[in-house]
């Protein structure tokens, strides 16, 4: 029975993977479910993305990060994109985020071939999967038919997880979506391989780290002079750094090299060095004898994160402007 189904349907093993993990949460997203009402759905976005990212690499990390942003606050609703006066957007954890044109870019796009059809919490969905792709990353299935959320609410953004919390906070905020340590991991790591940050998120860490006038212990010893000089006392807060040192643009497994290393640029990605099980998870896909595939679980981990709290069916809109409801 599953090689008749490999064979009729040319679904890898990757995508059955992907398949059973969204079937496992119960919730009506699928594969393909544009196919037959807007075939050039998943193309268009792509192709939105893949101009973006031409004209600026930091555009592919932009959308990344948006997708983590909008899946932990609401579910994956699109409600980070509704510009509101006090809605998401206006959190502090949300300071810096970027890639909304490109959102609307595509939306309006498909809009003039398939209007009505197409959700912006979906285009979110696939313009995350495509800026990894683009970036060197796993290119992945993406199960799509989310409809938007209809709310925005700055106050439970204020919840998001920061980069000076401790690591029990940290994954408690993750438990309480049901990801893993795993996930976790994965979903740090892997979000942080690619982009940059502002010198704003890292003062704590390099002057005040126990309110000593201390540096984060974590910190390699040679790396913290160079991330000093880049964020000197006082200077400019919205100086940009790279989060993964070795290769800003390009998705791969140097960040956790990186973390394991003491080269972590964000506190929170220090953090993970603070818990056994991660360490673990970490050395899993760089130390010898490595048989875990980083990419490949990374996709799995977007799937997972994607389907959280996703409206389907009668709930929710499809936008017309993602920016606001209809």
């Amino acid at each position: 029975m599953l090689c008749f189904r490999l064979q009729t349907f040319a679904l890898s093993i990757f995508q059955l993977c992907l398949l059973l993990i969204v079937a496992s949460n119960g919730q009506q997203l699928q594969f393909g479910f544009y196919s037959q009402s807007c075939p050039i759905a998943e193309m268009t976005v792509r192709l939105t993305v893949q101009q973006a990212v031409q004209a600026d690499r930091a555009v592919a990390a932009q959308l990344l990060r948006l997708s983590f942003h909008d899946c932990f606050v609401e579910g994956c609703d699109g409600s980070i994109l509704l510009n509101t006066q006090d809605g998401e957007r206006q959190a502090p954890g949300n300071a810096g985020l970027a890639g909304f044109n490109v959102i609307e870019t595509a939306k309006s796009r498909l809009e003039s071939l398939c209007p009505g059809v197409v959700s912006c919490a979906d285009i979110l969905a696939l313009a995350a999967r495509d800026a990894v792709a683009l970036s060197n990353g796993p290119d992945y299935a993406v199960p799509t038919g989310r409809r938007d959320g209809r709310f925005s609410s700055r106050t439970l953004a204020n919840n998001l997880p920061d980069v000076n919390e401790p690591i029990e906070v940290l994954t408690s905020k993750f438990r309480a979506k049901g990801m893993s340590i795993k996930d976790f991991v994965l979903l740090s790591a892997g979000g942080h391989t690619i982009g940059t940050t502002a010198c704003f998120f890292m003062p704590k860490r390099l002057y005040n780290f126990t309110g000593r006038s201390d540096s984060d212990p974590a910190l390699n010893q040679q790396f913290l002079p160079q991330l000093k000089s880049v964020c000197p006392p006082g200077g400019n807060v919205d100086h940009r750094l790279a989060l993964d040192w070795s290769s800003a643009f390009i998705f791969d497994d140097h960040i956790l090299r990186n973390i394991l290393n003491g080269f972590a640029v964000l506190a929170s990605d220090a953090r993970l060095m603070d818990d056994r099980r991660a360490r673990r998870v970490m050395e899993s896909y760089v130390g010898g004898g490595q048989t875990a595939s980083f990419g490949a679980d990374f996709a799995e981990a977007m799937v997972r994160m994607g389907n959280i709290g996703v409206k389907t069916g009668s709930q929710g809109e499809i936008r017309q402007i993602c920016s606001q409801v209809n």
